[in-house]
């Protein structure tokens, strides 16, 4: 009997395996970090080949620490940072340069280019996105033009470009010509290159990024068989003959593990970055304050669900820099405990623009700033403005998505891993004035690639089935007046206003 999906939730920092049953229930869960390569300041960069291994390792080693024989596996689901971007030789399998991952700035020139020749419009009316470094379709250029001879190795059909699930797929299924290059609707409708509502590559902006079609990746639902694990899949040989079911980028695989399946469900997941989205139904929506339409997910070729989104590029990476940077906290827990011993910051403000700010500024000329230090700021303080400044940066997006929707938000999901902060959590609810729902489950995102892939194979029947395994954890309402609430907003704006174009183009 077959009673158990395969999650491979590939992020930025780390490749996770989680194997689910049939409640949703995280049955057995592996991890392995991966380096972070920074060449240049704003320069982000994986290893293509350090993923896949570390992926592959933590697969076998669910396989090998839960017992679970490889025949009870009834399909694996991926879901992964999106815009990150892969090029290799079909041949021989290998990248002809590293990743470069969603949040580099290195193409922001590039894109400024194409805002001076008016493509903006043109790009948000097909694409649903801004232009901005962020995504794919930049970083595609600048691969070509600046490895050597890329471009007509392209042009000659010897390359294949890929997103993270893209690369993993191609290679989980043979690693060769025979296996599948696709993409899945929500992962493509982040590169830039994609009409949103036709679900095709669009061919203007193909010719405006120099980038030939003969490489593109064959666009597939997010709920689909693929192909099957190949039998000489480094480290994952007890899995061959395994349906690769579905592909989904990692905010709206939380979406979807979040059972926001009705228009006006809403999830913001704490992980590197900070993500909220709404699900908008079966319509696009174009944004009137800078969010990005794009696609939720697909259940079946040519069909496709919509949502807004607003992202912000950092936020779990912020405690991140905070434990191995600056060295005031030992590991990440520690941050919720240091800050508990102050009732706030201190009046100090963090800007976390590490690399720009995103929604609503999308500013990639920002940096970060950090305002309101006295010779009274503890490194208590510096924690909790850490905590804080991700809850912030959450309102801008919250308000910019109830003025594009029209409705108030009551209600607000969680998941991710800064999501088991309390203090985080009381603070968002707090400056957002609304209630935070927990989930027991916070593996939303494997969760959400697991049932989409158990949709494809028939483990699950429907939506309805996957909505009755969801249960709150606990509640966060807001305890916060609104005078109170409202002058700490206002001076996180002005913090914001400090850190705005701070380099010059």
């Amino acid at each position: 009997m077959q009673s158990y999906i395969l999650a491979l939730d590939q992020g930025t920092t780390s490749s996770r395996a989680i194997l689910f049953n049939h409640a949703g229930a995280r049955v057995a869960s592996a991890q392995h970090e991966f380096r972070q390569h920074y060449p240049r300041p704003g320069w982000v960069e994986h290893d293509p080949m350090e993923i896949l291994r570390c992926q592959e390792r933590a697969a076998a080693d669910v396989i090998e620490k839960s017992g679970v024989q490889a025949q009870m596996v009834a399909a694996i689901g991926i879901t992964n940072q999106r815009e990150t971007t892969v090029i290799w030789d079909k041949r021989t399998g290998k990248p002809i340069y590293n990743a470069i991952v969603w949040q580099c700035r290195r193409t922001a020139g590039i894109c400024e280019a194409l805002i001076k020749d008016g493509l903006e419009a043109y790009v948000s009316e097909k694409t649903g996105l801004l232009i901005d470094a962020y995504f794919s379709a930049s970083k595609v250029k600048w691969i070509l033009d600046e490895v050597p001879g890329a471009r007509q190795r392209a042009m000659n059909g010897e390359l294949l470009f890929g997103t993270i699930d893209t690369w993993l797929v191609w290679n989980l299924t043979g690693g060769n010509e025979a296996a599948a290059h696709v993409i899945d609707y929500t992962n493509a409708s982040r590169t830039m290159l994609f009409d949103i509502d036709k679900l095709a590559w669009d061919e203007t902006l193909l010719k405006a990024f120099c980038i030939p079609p003969a490489m593109l990746p064959q666009p597939v639902p997010s709920s689909a068989v693929y192909g099957r694990v190949a039998p000489g899949v480094a480290g994952l040989e007890k899995l061959a003959g395994v349906p690769v079911a579905g592909a989904v980028g990692d905010q709206q695989a939380a979406l979807f593990g979040q059972a926001c399946f009705r228009p006006g469900d809403a999830k913001n997941t704490y992980g590197t970055g900070c993500f909220l989205v709404m699900n908008t139904g079966a319509r696009s929506i174009r944004s009137r304050h800078r969010l990005l339409s794009t696609i939720a997910w697909g259940l079946a070729p040519g069909r496709a669900e919509y949502a807004l989104e607003g992202s912000i590029f950092n936020a779990g990476s912020v405690i991140q820099w905070l434990r191995d940077d600056l060295g005031i906290i030992q590991s990440a827990p520690e941050i919720n405990i240091l800050a508990e011993t102050v009732p706030d910051a201190g009046g100090v403000y963090l800007v976390p623009a590490f690399t720009g700010l995103g929604a609503p500024y999308w500013d990639m000329y920002a940096r970060g700033a950090m305002l309101g230090i006295t010779r009274g700021t503890t490194r208590a303080h510096l924690a909790r403005a850490v905590l804080e400044c991700i809850a912030y940066q959450v309102c801008d997006l919250v308000l910019a998505m109830q003025q594009d929707s029209g409705k108030r938000l009551q209600d607000l999901k969680v998941d991710g891993g800064a999501s088991v902060s309390n203090v985080l959590m009381q603070f968002q609810a707090d400056i957002l004035g609304c209630r935070i729902h927990r989930p027991q489950n916070v593996e939303t995102t494997a969760a959400g690639a697991a049932y989409l892939a158990g949709l494809a194979v028939g483990f699950w029947r429907d939506k309805e089935e996957i909505s009755r395994n969801w249960k709150n954890e606990r509640v966060f309402s807001c305890a916060m007046d609104e005078p109170t609430r409202n002058e700490a907003y206002r001076m996180w704006r002005r913090a914001v206003g400090r850190a705005q174009n701070w380099i010059t183009p």
